[in-house]
Order: C-alpha cells, then structure tokens, then sequence
C-alpha cells in the first residue's frame, strides 16, 4: 500500500485536530469538576464549629488560623500552650479522633467534623486524669510549658497500651521537648499510673466478678 505526501498531510492534521478537541474536552471536563468540588474559602473570617472535649463551639475565624490559635484566643482554651509555633517541641499536643496531633500545625478548618480532646478535657470535673494526678505526684514538671503536650502524649499512650514498658514511654514522649530536662520524671509517672490504672482495673475485677481483658 502506497502513502501519498497528500494523503499523508490530510491524516496528520485530521490526528492533530482530534487531539485538540479532546484536549479541549479534558480542560471542559476538569474545569466543571472544580465548579462541582470543593470550593476556596477566605480570606475572611468564615463561621465553624468544632467538638471538643465532648461539646459543640460554634466560632468564627479566618481559614489561616491554626486550631491552636483558635482554642487559646477564640475558645479561651489556654490550657494548649504555643512554645515553638512550628511543630518542633510538641507542647501544643491535642488529640483528634483519639490521636496525638499537633495543634499549632492543624488549620481550625480542616478539624471540623473531628473529636478534639484539649488537657481541660483529660479530668473529670475536679477528678485528675491518672497521668495527670502522676505528674504532680512525681513533680514531672517544672516551668510548665511542656507539661500539657507531655500529659497528653502519655495519656495517649495508656490508651492505646495499658501496660507499657520503659521504651514505650520514650518513644511516646520522643517528640515532646523539655528544656528543663524533667524526662526521668515524666517516665517513672506515666508508668505509675498505668500500674494504678492496672490496680483499679483488678479491683473493679473482683468487685464485679468479671474477668478482665488485657487485650491478649
């Protein structure tokens, strides 16, 4: 089969001309969909509301406000301290969902529809948490600005494993800096109080005549 010059100049540009269209078709296609997806919002202050510590807040802030931000100066949530404001020392650690997260590098708005858990929300009315109570039993702390990322790491740590070793802690606390160098502190209580929280447990055991589950 023989190609004229011709006839290879018509296919050329009837392959060209299909390849603008479709290309046409696909910026048509992607541009619809950005209409349809999720739309840009700011720069100005848009109404949210967050769930924390088991209560709806309905507040307003504008999109670049970190929820760190927003806890200390919206909500009046002090207890989450701002050290570093770069994610480096830990000290802002909140929980969301259950999970260790830093709030100085968390948008507000990408928090909305999660469960926030601040250090108010560890106690129970005038009842410490164990690790909170441990922290003061054993004075793992000093100038106090680590001490509510501290907790919570550690607090997170008995959540997900009752009965931790010595490394365990480290691990949890590995990203948490303290300048006043209260590590040797902050191990022996978070280990406390899962030995406590494991005592409890055993009592609340033989009170009920229930068989415990270690998770084994």
């Amino acid at each position: 089969m023989e190609f004229s010059r011709r006839g290879f100049l018509k296919g050329a540009g009837i392959t060209a001309a299909s390849t603008v269209i479709e290309s046409a078709n696909a910026l048509a296609r992607d541009a619809k969909d950005g209409l349809s997806g999720p739309q840009a919002v700011g720069p100005d202050a848009i109404p949210i509301k967050l769930r924390i510590n088991g209560q709806e807040h309905a507040v307003t802030v504008e999109p670049r406000y970190t929820l760190a931000q927003t806890l200390r100066d919206n909500l009046e949530m002090t207890g989450t301290k701002v050290v570093c404001d770069r994610g480096s020392c830990s000290a802002c650690t909140v929980w969301i969902d259950k999970t260790p997260a830093l709030a100085c590098m968390t948008l507000a708005v990408d928090a909305v529809g999660r469960e926030i858990t601040t250090i108010e929300g560890l106690s129970h009315g005038e009842t410490m948490h164990p690790v909170q109570a441990a922290f003061v039993k054993h004075d793992a702390m000093q100038c106090g600005f680590c001490t509510p990322g501290m907790v919570m790491s550690c607090a997170a740590l008995l959540e997900r494993n009752p009965n931790p070793k010595l490394s365990d802690v480290k691990h949890a606390v590995s990203g948490n800096l303290c300048r006043c160098g209260t590590y040797p502190k902050v191990f022996a209580a978070t280990l406390d109080a899962a030995q406590q929280r494991g005592q409890i447990a055993d009592l609340v055991t033989l009170n009920t005549g229930t068989e415990r589950y270690d998770g084994a």
